[in-house]
């Protein structure tokens, strides 16, 4: 039975729905992004002090990663509720799970304290955090990409990118910010509390914006669609998670291998950069923040460029742009860093954004064509963070330990280096998405989508 496609939204009502997306994503990685700062410059002394300082960077890494950890657990959580009952109320909840978890770990109480229990309470935490940006990403990039048309998809979509950079940005400006006006100890003592419990003001304005958009017309139309078929010829839809790896488990592996360049070097990038600056070329840390802080806000600009390119040229070639130049420039990304200077470590940091920029612009559309209606948020969530567990989550991990070891940046360069070689071969193996139509898919029965999915 086809469903009627629905009309493209109009200007003024997609805008509203960017802006809602926006906001929730900027608020959510915020809170994320926060957290990756403080592990790499105080949680180690304030939840692993009796640790060597490297040994105790690493712990707070750990638990840093944990959070990756649970995302896939609210990919699949959110994901199903999400293609059964709508994308506009699982980010409502996204959103309170993220900004709750945050504002509690403001209130933790130390390893100074309460001894080990500290480390646990921040994990639990950190676990809360991933299981609700599990689910975000997913439904902040569906939300435009099925108000909008095909024709500009991939600038529309790119907005609840740039939510990741404007986290970063409010994260480390409000970090950086801190540092710069309280001592070293007034700053380990009660200074990082203060950005954890800032987030309950931004959840508050969060909410307000996100309750006051409208449901997806794309979902609307599939779900009544489903709803008809249901009636009239008894035809009762699989669970989501069952029917992404029935028709669509090759699409989910494309979006896992092209995750792993854009998700791994990002977190070297803006994570491990905080590490190793100042551990291992001696620059003081509000050196290192303002060189992030200053690439994350060109990081911002360049994304909804990226995202119109790939209107024109297609996802793929945008995306090879961005994989490619991510790998060759490793190498010179350390090398000016090591000479020790902020205007060569800014250079670093902003063409490494920069480039990252050309994967993470057309990832939401792209991701999002993938995907048929009513298994779109499973799949696009699945596919986007199952891989984090295997990139995002390890690489500031993986990078400070192979410092350990061998103490040159040499053995780094290399990890991101292969991940984007596997980036290159899924983006290759996969379809060109650029001119798919959402308003379609509701019209796909299921073996429509199996022929969709082997295409």
């Amino acid at each position: 039975m086809a469903a009627a496609t629905p009309s493209p939204t109009p200007p003024n009502s997609l805008k509203k729905i960017v802006a809602a997306s926006l906001i929730g994503t900027t608020i959510e990685w915020y809170d994320f992004f926060l957290y990756g700062s403080a592990a790499a410059l105080v949680f180690n002394k304030l939840f692993f002090p009796e640790s060597d300082p490297l040994v105790g960077t690493l712990l707070s890494f750990l638990t840093y990663a944990v959070g990756f950890a649970a995302r896939p657990l609210g990919a699949l959580v959110f994901g199903h509720y999400g293609d059964r009952l709508g994308r506009k109320k699982l980010l409502v909840l996204s959103l309170l799970l993220m900004g709750g978890a945050t504002f509690a770990i403001g209130l933790l109480p130390t390893h100074a304290t309460v001894g080990s229990a500290a480390p646990v309470l921040l994990t639990v935490l950190r676990l809360v955090q991933g299981f609700a940006l599990g689910g975000e990403w997913g439904g902040a990039v569906l939300l435009v990409s099925e108000h909008g048309d095909a024709k500009r998809r991939g600038f529309w979509a790119s907005w609840p990118q740039t939510g990741a950079p404007a986290g970063q940005l409010l994260a480390t400006g409000v970090l950086s910010a801190l540092t710069a006006l309280l001592s070293e100890a007034a700053f380990t003592s009660w200074g990082w509390r203060i950005p954890f419990l800032l987030s309950g003001v931004l959840v508050i304005v969060g909410l307000w914006i996100r309750l006051s958009v409208d449901e997806s017309p794309v979902f609307k139309a599939a779900l009544a669609a489903a709803e008809e078929r249901k009636a009239t010829a008894g035809q009762v839809e699989k669970m989501p998670l069952v029917a992404v790896l029935r028709h669509h488990w090759r699409d989910v592996l494309i979006a896992m291998g092209a995750r792993m360049a854009e998700n791994i070097s990002y977190y070297v990038i803006t994570a491990f950069i905080l590490v190793y600056a100042t551990t291992q070329v001696g620059l003081s840390k509000q050196t290192a923040l303002n060189a992030v802080l200053i690439g994350s806000a060109v990081h911002f600009a360049v994304i909804p460029l990226w995202g119109a390119l790939s209107d024109r040229l297609g996802r793929r070639p945008v995306y090879l742009i961005g994989a490619v130049g991510v790998g060759a420039w490793m190498f010179p990304f350390f090398t000016l860093i090591d000479r020790g200077t902020f205007g060569s470590l800014l250079l670093a940091v902003t063409v490494g954004l920069v480039l990252h920029g050309a994967m993470y612009a057309p990832q939401a559309a792209f991701f999002s064509e993938m995907f048929a209606t009513r298994m779109r948020y499973s799949g696009a969530s699945i596919g986007a963070q199952f891989s984090s567990v295997a990139a995002g989550a390890p690489a500031p991990l993986i990078a400070t330990a192979l410092l350990a070891d061998h103490g040159t940046s040499t053995p780094i360069s290399l990890y991101v280096i292969a991940a984007a070689l596997l980036t290159v071969v899924a983006i290759i193996c996969a379809r060109e998405t650029r001119d798919s139509d959402l308003g379609d898919v509701p019209e796909r029965t299921p073996e429509d989508s199996r022929v969709h999915a082997d295409a």
